[in-house]
């Protein structure tokens, strides 16, 4: 552990690196645990880069909604390219530290791509519901114009809500305590070691966590809400089924993200849900990107056909 001896007027040694306890003491399950994460790895990164591989080179899936998707599956590869490598290596080598600059770098990467995610998903539940609820106005309303705008905002938006706790963060002092519980460098496993004030941070990451997703989530389930009740009115009972089992298996995925973001960022901070973090930040950044390709793409029955056409 490499520590910087502090100056006089200071009584605690300052951390430059931490040891990421990851899933606690699996020395005898690190094998089986490496290769659970490495196909679930592999399945994640394979089956979004088919749908952005698909998306590029079919042009009848050159749609707004496609596009939409495609920006998601970037953006889930990134998500696992973030934090999977480093939790496997961990568990082949036991080598579990990361550097301070090395962890705040991931945290920022991190919870940049989560805030981005959720605008991304409010923007295609809107535009979802534009295509099924408001069909004539779709064309005009969803152009190409729009597509861009609307994926560009997420990322800048994402990237500057995150950027402020950045910096904040980069302000704070880590002493004595080294050890973080968690299998990533999360914000708020990551500010209880600080040996300084984190009033303010705290009450920075509420506020931008609740801008985040509490708007986004509202968009989104009241999106579904008003495609659900469109659905009901079709004619046909087989009809409403499927479109009933596609739109119910998007909004179960989207409510597993959001309520485990809100877990985890928005809920207070209590013992009661200190041992829950590790869990739920499993879900929303392993579990969410693997499923989503399969939920939004591979299900489709569009995209079946290019893929079958392609195989054949």
């Amino acid at each position: 552990m490499k520590l910087v001896k502090p100056s006089e007027q200071q009584n605690a040694t300052v951390i430059r690196e931490f040891i990421l306890l990851g899933f606690g003491n699996t020395k005898n399950l690190n094998t089986l645990l490496f290769v659970l994460f490495l196909i679930i790895y592999i399945v994640s990164v394979s089956g979004n880069i088919l749908i952005i591989t698909l998306v590029v080179a079919e042009k009848r899936l050159h749609t707004p909604m496609y596009f939409f998707l495609s920006n998601l599956s970037f953006l889930e590869i990134c998500y696992t390219a973030t934090t999977l490598p480093k939790t496997m290596v961990s568990f082949l080598t036991e080598n579990k530290t990361i550097s301070l600059w090395g962890c705040i770098l991931q945290m920022h990467i991190f919870c940049t791509l989560a805030a981005t995610e959720c605008y991304l998903l409010a923007a295609m539940s809107y535009d979802r519901y534009l295509a099924i609820c408001r069909p004539l106005y779709y064309v005009t309303l969803m152009n190409c114009k729009t597509c861009v705008l609307l994926v560009s905002m997420s990322w800048i938006i994402g990237f500057m809500l995150i950027s402020v706790l950045t910096s904040l963060l980069t302000q704070l002092t880590f002493c004595n305590q080294y050890k973080i519980d968690h299998f990533f460098c999360d914000f708020i496993p990551l500010i209880r070691l600080s040996c300084s004030d984190t009033w303010v941070i705290e009450s920075v990451a509420l506020i931008t966590s609740s801008l985040g997703i509490i708007p986004t989530f509202f968009i989104t389930v009241t999106s579904y809400a008003f495609i659900i009740q469109a659905i009901m009115k079709i004619q046909s009972e087989n009809g409403r089924q499927k479109a009933f089992s596609t739109c119910s298996s998007h909004l179960t995925v989207v409510s597993i993200f959001y309520v485990s973001l809100m877990l985890v960022y928005i809920m207070p901070t209590t013992d009661r849900f200190k041992y829950m973090n590790k869990s739920l930040s499993f879900l929303y950044s392993v579990l969410t990107p693997m499923v989503n390709p399969f939920i939004y793409s591979l299900r489709n029955r569009e995209v079946k056909v290019i893929i079958r056409n392609i195989l054949c």
